[in-house]
C-alpha cells in the first residue's frame, strides 16, 4: 500500500501541524513489556504473580530502571484508583486494566499503575475522557508508505512502528470536550474564509484526510476554496470513523457483503507464522484460514511497517522463560481473532480511500492557506501558553504513600 508521501507536489508554505495544534507530548516511556498485554487476563495473572514474590524476586520479576524500582514513591496517575505505597510492600488487588492504543491500529490493555510506568505523562491521563480524540503524528521514515496522522479514543502511547519518535496531540485541552488544542485564532480565520462555522473536530478530520510527512514535521495544507475544504472534512470524519472501532458513538467498521472476511479454517491453539496467498486473497496463520483478505490490506503499512504482521509479532513473539512477560494465554483466544477480522476490515476500508486521499492532497496544496497568510491574520506565531498543558487540576490527587495533594 503506497501512501500520500513527503514527494507529492505541495505549493506554497504549507503549515505544520505543529502550529495548528500546538499541544503535544512525548510518547509515554512504558520502561518494561510486561505491563501491557493484547488481554485483560493476562495482566491480571502477572500481577498475581509479582505480588506473590517477595524480595529480590519481585524485584527481578518487575524489571527495575533508573526511573523505577519496586522502592520507588510515586503519586498515582489521574482518574486512576491504584497504590501508592511502594511497590515492594504491595499485597493488594490487581488495578483495573485500561484500553491502549499501543502502536498504529494496535488495542491492547494497560496496567494503569504510576508505579509500574516509566513516564507515563499524567498531562494526558487528566485529559483522557469520553470527549477527547487523540490525533497520533507518527514519527518521519523518509520515503514511508502510510498516513501521517492516526487517530484514536483509547490513551494513545504514541509508538512508532519504526522506533521514530511521533506526537500525541489531544484535540482538546481540558477535560468535557473543552478548549480546542488549537492556534489561537485559527476557527475564526477558517469559519471567515469558507462561509460557515468551523468546530475543532472539523479541523481534525481535514488533518487526518490531508497531512503529510516532512522532516520538519507532519504538514497540513489549507485550501483557499470552501468547496476543497468540505471535501476534506467529509472525507476525514470517516476515515476517522472507522479508525475510532465504534468508539464515541459512531458504528463499527464493515465491508460490504461478499467482502468480509470470514475464519474458513480454525486458527490453531499456537499459530507461528503468518502469510498471504495474493491469487485467492487468503490469510494463513499456520493451518488456520481467513478469508477474503484484500491485497490491500495485507500490504497495508505504516512507517515502512506492514501493520498485520506487526499485529501478529505482538501476540506470537517469544519471551524469556520465568519472566512476566512468559506468562500469557495458553491458546489463542478467541477475541484475537474478532479482534484480528476487524483490523482487516479497517486496513481495507482505509486503503480503499488512499487515492481519494491522495488526489485531496495535491487540491488543498495548489493555492492554499499558507503560513505567511495565517501569520497576517495573527494567527501564527502560536503563544507560548498554547504548547503548553492547560490549568485542570482543581481536584486533589493522590500523592505518594496515600497523601493528597492538591494542584
Amino acid at each position: 500500500m503506497r501512501g500520500v508521501t513527503e514527494d507529492l507536489p505541495l505549493t506554497g508554505d504549507a503549515p505544520l501541524l505543529d502550529d495548528l495544534m500546538p499541544w503535544s507530548v512525548a510518547p509515554l516511556r512504558l520502561g518494561r513489556s510486561w505491563i501491557v498485554a493484547p488481554d485483560a487476563r493476562t495482566l491480571r495473572e502477572r500481577w498475581a504473580r509479582l505480588v506473590a514474590a517477595e524480595g529480590a524476586e519481585r524485584e527481578g520479576l518487575f524489571r527495575g530502571s533508573r526511573a523505577r524500582t519496586t522502592g520507588s514513591s510515586v503519586a498515582a496517575l489521574p482518574g486512576q484508583r491504584t497504590g501508592t505505597g511502594r511497590l515492594a510492600r504491595e499485597a493488594g488487588p490487581c488495578p483495573e486494566p485500561v484500553r491502549l492504543a499501543h502502536g498504529p491500529f494496535d488495542e491492547q490493555w494497560l496496567l494503569p499503575d504510576h508505579r509500574l510506568i516509566d513516564a507515563a505523562r499524567p498531562e494526558l491521563w487528566r485529559v483522557a475522557d469520553a470527549h477527547q480524540l487523540f490525533v497520533v503524528e507518527q514519527g518521519y521514515v523518509p520515503g514511508a508508505a502510510g498516513p501521517a496522522l492516526l487517530v484514536t479514543a483509547a490513551l494513545p502511547d504514541g509508538r512508532s512502528p519504526a522506533g521514530r519518535p511521533g506526537r500525541i496531540r489531544p484535540l482538546f485541552r481540558r477535560p468535557g470536550g473543552q478548549e480546542p488544542n488549537l492556534a489561537p485564532g485559527l476557527l475564526g480565520l477558517l469559519s471567515t474564509r469558507y462561509g460557515h462555522e468551523v468546530a475543532a473536530a472539523d479541523l481534525a478530520a481535514w488533518a487526518v484526510a490531508v497531512a503529510r510527512p516532512s522532516p520538519a514535521g507532519c504538514r497540513v495544507p489549507l485550501p483557499a476554496e470552501p468547496g476543497v475544504w468540505a471535501a476534506g472534512v467529509a472525507l476525514g470524519r470517516e476515515l476517522t470513523e472507522v479508525q475510532l472501532r465504534g468508539a464515541r458513538g459512531g458504528a463499527r467498521p464493515r465491508l460490504p457483503g461478499g467482502r468480509r472476511p470470514y475464519v474458513r479454517a480454525a486458527i490453531p491453539a499456537r499459530p507461528t507464522a503468518l502469510a498471504y496467498d495474493p491469487v485467492d486473497e487468503v490469510l494463513s496463520l499456520d493451518d488456520g484460514r481467513i478469508s477474503p483478505v484484500p491485497a490491500a490490506a495485507w500490504a497495508y503499512e505504516v512507517g515502512g511497517v506492514r501493520m498485520l504482521e506487526q499485529w501478529f509479532a505482538h501476540r506470537t513473539a517469544a519471551a524469556e522463560p520465568g519472566t512476566l512477560e512468559a506468562i500469557g494465554p495458553a491458546a489463542w483466544p478467541q477475541e484475537w481473532t474478532s479482534e484480528l477480522l476487524e483490523l482487516i476490515t479497517v486496513l481495507a476500508l482505509l486503503a480503499g480511500r488512499e487515492e481519494e486521499r491522495t488526489e485531496l492532497v495535491a487540491r488543498a496544496g495548489a493555492a492554499g492557506l499558507g503560513a505567511g497568510t495565517l501569520r497576517e491574520a495573527g494567527v501564527l506565531p502560536v503563544p507560548g501558553r498554547a504548547r503548553r498543558p492547560a490549568s485542570v487540576l482543581d481536584h486533589q490527587e493522590e500523592g505518594p504513600e496515600g497523601q493528597f495533594m492538591l494542584l
